[in-house]
């Protein structure tokens, strides 16, 4: 593999912190407690890295309400049969083993932040002195109308990864020649800005295998342009011709509705029909962070941009899709890089470990075709108005096949090296 390996991943996402791995660990009376809420990328990672730099000086706890987590990042490559569930799908057992972090498979319903009590749904409590919360996102069902918790049953978004992937898998995999598939886009911000538009290419990778010719693709958007779009829609044309509609608010006017039982979405140009619907809705940060009062009026949480800390709580720290994070996208990587800063200074207030200046990188790979991908992403650092952009870079149009195939073996090589890096296995 020319792509990046397991330690590659690691200088590129860690080099912020390298000098991190051994923190001046100041002892205090006592073994101070920190609570995590969420097992994903954010949650995880900081898990993992307080436990590791910090040692026995730091007790950590990991709450999550699954015993496994299901990554949305690479869920696209399920969908088209490139991957199998089980390989995007990932146990704690080796951050207990190794990392001597306690998992409790609970669902935490409340945070009471007076008594710094985090409440499971079964009553009992788990004290912190410092809590941190990466829970990842909630769709706004009510965001799209005639949308709710029973039509995903049938117009699933798998925008959150687990059954929801594998129903939409199905109902991909069960479409004949002829019939239509309609997605529906989200608006800003949401969750890894380019995946509707990979979906949509592995949508189409599906359905030329088949040879499914006479199927097609329609993409409603609420946004007038999307991450990316250049870069698909040369890709589009080249790997999938005709196969893939993509209409912005000026052309469809208006996403008036959708109706579950007759598979079809209405808008101000016309009614759209598909034996498959892909609705994704609005988001908003998770709801054990928004019923703890940490989220601002846009439904996600403000926070310190140079500590991910949050603005309204200084024994609380926020990060990945929960937060609002400036410039930074909601991505796997950025809640990877943001759980690294967040450890830094849960030590740095609990042991007295050097903090240094944070640092924050991010890459986003899209396949396309097999063995073509894309990339955007860069480099990020606290701003005057948040976390702010300090350099960028993405694909161009018309490279070369040797180099799109580089980047799919480099995203291949990624995913191994975050998931190791996640969940220390």
């Amino acid at each position: 593999m020319t792509g990046l390996s397991r330690r590659q991943f690691g200088l590129l996402a860690g080099a912020a912190i390298a000098t991190l791995a051994a923190p001046s660990i100041v002892r205090a009376s006592g073994v101070p407690k920190v609570v995590v809420l969420g097992g994903g990328p954010g949650g995880a990672t900081t898990a993992r890295y307080i436990a590791k730099d910090a040692r026995d000086a730091v007790d950590v706890t990991l709450i999550d309400a699954n015993p496994r987590y299901t990554t949305c990042f690479f869920s696209n490559l399920y969908l088209a049969g490139m991957r199998s569930f089980e390989s995007i799908t990932h146990g704690y057992d080796a951050l207990e083993a190794n990392y001597g972090i306690s998992f409790v498979n609970a669902r935490a319903a409340a945070v009471e932040r007076d008594a710094k009590e985090v409440v499971l749904a079964d009553g009992s409590r788990v004290p912190y002195d410092r809590l941190v919360i990466a829970p990842g996102i909630d769709v706004i069902h009510e965001s799209v109308p005639g949308y709710s918790r029973q039509a995903e049953e049938i117009m699933p978004h798998a925008w959150k990864a687990g059954p929801q992937t594998q129903l939409l898998k199905q109902r991909l995999d069960a479409l004949e020649d002829g019939q239509q598939i309609v997605m529906v886009a989200p608006p800003n911000p949401y969750r890894c800005p380019p995946g509707p538009y990979e979906r949509a290419s592995m949508f189409a990778h599906v359905l030329k295998a088949r040879g499914h010719t006479r199927s097609r693709i329609i993409i409603l958007d609420y946004k007038p342009k999307f991450s990316k779009q250049a870069l698909f829609a040369e890709g589009w044309e080249e790997f999938y011709p005709g196969m893939i509609e993509w209409y912005g608010p000026d052309v469809h006017g208006g996403i008036l509705g959708v109706d579950p039982e007759a598979g079809t979405v209405e808008t101000d140009f016309d009614t759209f029909t598909g034996a498959l619907v892909n609705v994704i809705p609005a988001q908003k940060a998770g709801i054990i962070a928004r019923e703890a009062g940490l989220a601002d009026d846009s439904g996600f949480c403000p926070i310190d941009a140079a500590s991910m800390r949050s603005a309204l709580d200084d024994n609380i720290f926020i990060l990945g899709d929960a937060s609002i994070a400036g410039a930074m996208p909601k991505s796997a990587f950025s809640a990877n890089s943001q759980a690294k800063v967040a450890a830094m200074n849960v030590r740095g207030d609990l042991v007295g470990s050097k903090i240094f200046p944070a640092r924050f990188t991010n890459t986003c790979w899209s396949l396309i075709e097999t063995d073509n991908a894309v990339k955007v992403g860069g480099q990020y650092a606290p701003g005057a108005d948040g976390i702010a952009s300090t350099s960028t870079f993405i694909s161009q149009i018309h490279e070369p096949a040797d180099l799109r195939k580089t980047n799919a073996e480099e995203a291949v090589g990624w995913y191994q090296g975050i998931t190791a890096d996640i969940f220390g296995a």
